[in-house]
């Protein structure tokens, strides 16, 4: 495989992050808050990408960095695998549809690969059976949002102190079974039933460089990144001062 574009060197004090899966930029916006550059990998065209962007599968790029030694150029590896063969929520709401269970399950080879590639990484999932280590999970009311969306994250060569989680306010708003229910927060996923609007969406989850909205559901808030990568810069720091 061929990379498209120059892999960009680290720039000044700033270290450089791998985001694969990269979606339309939600993570990479947190990481590169906290002080990182970011170049975001997805295999389907991202145009609203804020950063450098490689159109290609995420794992053949992976194993391309791991065999060409560029992966050393990176200081830390994110991604998120798509999680659809396992999620809760995709399987149990749309197995009308035929969804769930027949999708293929990257987060396995996504894991290997990252092991073989000697980097500290974050492996993302949504709430549901997703085969990762919990080791983070993080929710919009920590961070003083109009969503809840939990996320789960392994961490890799390196670890984090697991926040407190603050009781949720009241309930997300939206139609259930007939009825609607008012809340203070939106429901960042699908469409219909009371889900909220494209600028509602944006505001709630701290992301307006995006106007689609299966961006938007696809993506974690960038408060969520800001607060992991500024904990491994500071956990970095403190070893090199050591």
């Amino acid at each position: 495989m061929t990379h498209p574009v120059p892999i960009p060197r680290e720039h000044g004090a700033r270290p450089l992050l791998l985001d694969l899966f990269c979606c339309a930029g939600g993570a990479a916006t947190g990481y590169h808050r906290a002080g990182f550059d970011v170049l975001g990998v997805d295999i389907a065209p991202r145009p609203n990408y804020p950063f450098t962007f490689v159109q290609a599968d995420a794992l053949d790029f992976l194993a391309y960095l791991i065999a060409t030694g560029e992966v050393a150029r990176f200081s830390v590896a994110h991604s998120s695998p798509p999680c659809q063969a396992e999620c809760a929520l995709t399987v149990g709401t749309n197995r009308a549809k035929g969804w769930g269970g027949t999708h293929v399950d990257l987060v396995r080879p996504t894991r290997v690969l990252l092991e073989a590639s000697g980097l500290p990484y974050v492996i993302e999932q949504p709430n549901g059976r997703a085969r990762i280590r919990k080791d983070l999970t993080l929710c919009g009311e920590q961070f003083g949002l109009g969503v809840i969306r939990h996320r789960n994250f392994e961490l890799g060569r390196w670890m984090a102190v697991q926040p407190a989680h603050k009781p949720h306010r009241g309930r997300v708003r939206g139609w259930r079974h007939g009825e609607f229910f008012d809340g203070p927060y939106v429901a960042a996923y699908g469409n219909g039933g009371g889900k909220p609007t494209i600028p509602e969406l944006q505001t709630a989850m701290g992301i307006t460089w995006t106007d689609v909205r299966e961006e938007l559901t696809e993506a974690i808030p960038p408060a969520y990144s800001q607060w992991i990568g500024t904990q491994f810069l500071t956990q970095s720091r403190l070893e090199v001062a050591a």
